[in-house]
C-alpha cells in the first residue's frame, strides 16, 4: 500500500455578497468582498506546499446557484494552477450551487472530476500506474436533497484499491440549527468500511468521529459573526499506519466576537483605553479581523454612555484601521446587568415596567412566523435556539428602556 495525501475543503461560497457590512470603510470592504477568493488562493498554495495528490471540494463552492462568471473563472484559474503541479480535484455541487441553477457553466481543466448528478458514483485515483483510491460522492441537481444519501454509499472491491473516501454534503438529523439536507445518522457512516468521510454543508469545523474520521472542515472564509474564528481545510494523509489529519487555517479576514467588562470604568472617556487594551490582548497574529463587540456592565451605563461609546469606538477603530493586520469593530452591543433600580422599574406601575414584564412573557417565535413563512426569506433562515431567544429578548428590553428614557421619560 502506498501513501496518499489530500486536502479536504468545503463551502467555499465564492463571491459572497457580505451583506450588512457596506458601512465599513470602502477600502476595507473591498478586501472583505475579495476574501473568499483570497482564501481560495491560500487553499491552492497549501495544496502545492503540502505536495498533495488531490483536493476534495465537498459542495457549495459558489454562494448561489447563478454562479457568477467572475467566480467560475477564478475557480477555473485555481484548478489550472493545481494542474501545473499535477494535483487532481474531485468536486461536488451542494444546495447553494446546485447544478440545475447554473445557466452558464464553464469548462474546467482535465484534472478536475465533477460528480455529475444525484446518483452516488465513484472516481478512481491512480499514482505511478497503481490505483490507490476510490472517491465516492454525488452532486445536488436541485436545491433540496432530502433523501438519506449516506445509505447509498457502497464500497467497490478492496482487492485492488486500498483506500476508499466518501464525500457527502449533508447534515446530521440531530443538527437543528441548519437546514437539513441529505440527512444522516452518524451510525450510517461508521457502519461502513470507508477510510475517511469528507463532509460539507456545516460551516463550523467539527470532527464527528476520529476512527474512521468523519470530518466537517467548515468553510474556508467566515462571512458573518456566526462564522467566527479561524476557517480553513484539513490536510489528510492515509497510509498503512493509519490516518493523520491536520487543520490548516486559510481565512483572509477573521470574524471575531469579543466581550469586554466596562464595570471598572468610572468615566465615559475610560472606555477608549479599556477597549483598545482588550483588543490588543485578543488580536494575536491572525491577520485582519472584524470584531463584534459586546460591552457588559450596568444598565445605567448603557443609558448614560451610549453616545460616548460610539465616539470611543470610532477612536479605537482609527487607531487600528491603517495597520496591515487591521482590526475593526463593525458592530457593538451592550449586555447589561439589571441593577436594583431596574428590577424595581419592572415591578412598578410605570409604563416601562408593564412593557418589560410583557417582554419577559412574550413568545418570540410568534412574532417571526410571517418572516419564516416568507417565500424568499425562509431559504436563508434557521430556527432560533433558546440562547438566541434570550438574547433577542434582552436586546428588546434594552431598546425599550433606551427609547423611553432617552425621550425624557421619568
Amino acid at each position: 500500500m502506498g501513501e496518499i495525501s489530500f486536502i479536504h475543503a468545503a463551502d467555499l461560497h465564492l463571491d459572497s455578497p457580505f451583506q450588512g457590512l457596506s458601512h465599513i470603510p470602502e477600502s476595507m470592504f473591498e478586501k472583505v468582498k475579495n476574501s473568499t477568493f483570497e482564501a481560495l488562493d491560500r487553499l491552492v498554495q497549501a495544496a502545492i506546499d503540502k505536495q498533495v495528490d488531490f483536493v476534495l471540494l465537498v459542495g457549495d463552492l459558489y454562494d448561489n446557484e447563478k454562479q457568477s462568471l467572475k467566480a467560475q473563472v477564478r475557480l477555473r484559474n485555481a484548478f489550472e494552477k493545481l494542474k501545473q503541479h499535477h494535483i487532481y480535484v474531485y468536486m461536488s455541487h451542494g444546495n447553494h450551487d446546485f447544478i440545475g441553477g447554473n445557466s452558464n457553466p464553464i469548462t474546467y481543466p482535465d484534472n478536475v472530476f465533477v460528480f455529475p448528478d444525484e446518483n452516488v458514483t465513484h472516481f478512481t485515483y491512480e499514482k505511478n500506474k497503481e490505483t490507490l483510491a476510490a472517491i465516492y460522492g454525488f452532486s445536488y441537481e436541485n436545491r433540496s436533497v432530502t433523501a438519506e444519501k449516506a445509505r447509498e454509499y457502497e464500497l467497490i472491491s478492496r482487492a485492488n484499491i486500498p483506500y476508499h473516501i466518501a464525500m457527502l454534503h449533508g447534515s446530521l438529523y440531530s443538527n437543528t440549527e441548519h437546514d437539513v439536507y441529505a440527512p444522516f445518522h452518524l451510525a450510517d457512516l461508521t457502519a461502513t468500511d470507508f477510510d475517511y468521510w469528507a463532509l460539507g454543508h456545516i460551516h463550523q469545523r467539527e470532527v464527528l468521529k476520529s476512527a474512521p474520521p468523519v470530518v466537517y472542515p467548515g468553510n474556508i472564509q467566515g462571512r458573518n459573526s456566526k462564522e467566527s474564528g479561524k476557517k480553513g481545510c484539513y490536510h489528510v494523509v492515509l497510509s498503512e499506519k493509519g490516518t493523520q489529519f491536520t487543520f490548516l487555517p486559510l481565512q483572509s479576514i477573521e470574524f471575531n466576537k469579543l466581550t469586554i467588562d466596562i464595570s471598572c470604568c468610572n468615566e465615559a472617556h475610560q472606555l477608549e483605553t479599556v477597549i483598545r487594551e482588550e483588543i490588543e490582548k485578543a488580536r494575536g497574529n491572525s491577520g485582519p479581523a472584524l470584531i463584534q463587540l459586546t460591552l457588559s456592565g450596568a444598565e445605567s451605563h448603557f443609558r448614560e454612555w451610549k453616545q460616548a461609546a460610539d465616539e470611543m469606538i470610532q477612536l479605537v477603530n482609527e487607531a487600528f484601521v491603517h495597520q496591515n493586520d487591521w482590526t475593526y469593530i463593525y458592530r457593538y452591543t451592550f449586555d447589561w446587568t439589571e441593577t436594583n433600580s431596574f428590577q424595581a422599574l419592572k415591578r412598578s406601575g410605570h409604563f416601562a415596567g408593564e412593557l418589560l414584564r410583557h417582554a419577559n412573557e412574550a413568545n418570540i417565535q410568534s412574532y417571526l412566523d410571517d418572516l419564516y413563512r416568507h417565500r424568499q426569506a425562509k431559504k436563508y433562515l434557521h430556527a432560533m435556539s433558546k440562547e438566541q431567544e434570550v438574547r433577542v429578548k434582552q436586546r428588546a428590553k434594552q431598546l425599550l428602556v433606551e427609547g423611553l428614557f432617552d425621550k425624557g421619560g421619568d
